[in-house]
């Protein structure tokens, strides 16, 4: 008797965790929050187009669509000239993490002008992804 109360207590304390798990489902989400105004223009099923809210020179360019084990991970960059003006993602993975992560992965990729941005901790897989797919992007601004 004096065992059978802290093993029914542990295992309740060991099932709970199971019970509130949420596993990420790999649904992408459309809207993510970026410091700077988007355009949500696009161009048919070339990459890039002109945006119809902002000026005549912005451009928008889709990156790649990455497969990480959390889920697909694709990005769209306005660019102003050769300037990166806003960064939104398309696809993410239903993850926590990646949620809190992209925020700070926008306000690093606006600063830097590039996809050399710090991978954000706990969210590796999706910054990994994310790098990918800006990096594509700029490649294809470029090209």
């Amino acid at each position: 008797m004096k065992r059978a109360i802290p093993v029914l207590v542990l295992s309740v304390a060991g099932l709970i965790p199971v019970w509130r798990y949420e596993p990420s489902l790999g649904t992408p989400t459309t809207e993510a929050a970026s410091p700077a105004s988007t355009p949500s223009a696009e161009s048919g099923s070339a990459e890039t187009g002109s945006s119809e809210s902002g000026s005549a020179a912005d451009t928008v360019v889709k990156g790649s669509t990455v497969n990480t084990d959390k889920g697909p991970v694709q990005v769209q960059v306005t660019f102003a000239g050769d300037r990166i003006t806003a960064v939104k993602m398309l696809q993410q993975p239903n993850h926590p993490q990646t949620t809190a992560a992209v925020p700070q992965l926008v306000a690093e990729t606006l600063e830097a002008q590039s996809a050399d941005v710090d991978t954000v901790s706990g969210a590796t897989i999706t910054s990994d992804g994310y790098k990918e797919s800006l990096q594509a992007a700029i490649d294809a601004k470029g090209a």
